[in-house]
C-alpha cells in the first residue's frame, strides 16, 4: 500500500480548462487523461489524499467518476465539493471526508488542506503541507507543495515524489532549530 496526494481534478468542470489554461480540447478529453494518469500511478490498495475540487455536476456524475479510480480516496474537502448534498450513499464512496487531514508517513508530519496556508501544525519543528486551490497560482514556502494536478503532469504525486520535493525544500519560514525547543 502507499499514499498519493492530488487537488483540483474538477472532473466535468469545462471552464477550469480557460481559468488554468489546461491543455485539452474539451472537458471529456481533460476527464479521459485524468483518470488514465490516476490509474496509471494508483494500484488498488492504495491510499489517495485529494484535496479538494473533485468533480462538477450532480452526485451522480461523482459516483461516476470515483467509479473509475482505482485506490482508496481520502476526500479533503474543497470550496467546489458540495459533500452535504450528496447523500450518504455518495459520501461512503470515499474513506473519509474531513476539511483538514494529517498523516505520519516514515516519521514525517503532513498536514493537509485544501487551502494553502502559511502555518500549519506543527510547522516550527518543518512538519509539512500539502493544498490545492491555487492551481500553480500559489507559491510555496518552506516544506508546503501545491499538489494540484495542474502542478503535477495531471497526474498524483506518490509518497517518494512527495519525498524527493521537500528534501530540496527550505525551512519553514517559523522554524525553530532542534537545539532552541526547550
Amino acid at each position: 500500500m502507499s499514499y498519493l496526494f492530488t487537488a483540483d481534478t474538477h472532473f466535468d468542470h469545462a471552464n477550469i480548462m480557460k481559468y488554468s489554461k489546461r491543455p485539452f480540447t474539451n472537458v471529456d478529453e481533460m476527464n479521459r487523461n485524468i483518470v488514465a494518469e490516476w490509474n496509471r500511478v494508483t494500484a488498488s490498495g492504495d491510499t489517495v489524499f485529494h484535496l479538494g475540487d473533485f468533480a462538477f455536476g450532480t452526485p451522480n456524475d461523482v459516483k461516476r467518476f470515483r467509479d473509475q479510480l482505482n485506490g482508496d480516496i481520502i476526500l479533503v474537502e474543497g470550496n467546489h465539493d458540495k459533500t452535504y448534498q450528496w447523500g450518504p450513499d455518495i459520501r461512503r464512496l470515499f474513506k473519509c471526508i474531513s476539511r483538514l487531514d494529517s498523516v505520519m508517513i516514515n516519521g514525517i508530519h503532513i498536514v493537509m488542506c485544501h487551502y494553502g496556508m502559511r502555518v500549519w501544525d506543527r510547522s516550527h519543528f518543518d512538519t509539512w503541507h500539502l493544498y490545492g486551490h491555487s492551481h500553480g497560482m500559489l507559491l510555496p514556502i518552506g516544506k508546503s507543495w501545491d499538489v494540484g494536478v495542474d502542478v503535477n503532469k495531471f497526474t498524483p504525486l506518490t509518497e517518494t515524489d512527495i519525498f524527493g520535493i521537500m528534501n530540496d525544500r527550505p525551512h519553514n519560514e517559523n522554524y525553530i532549530e532542534e537545539r532552541d525547543r526547550r
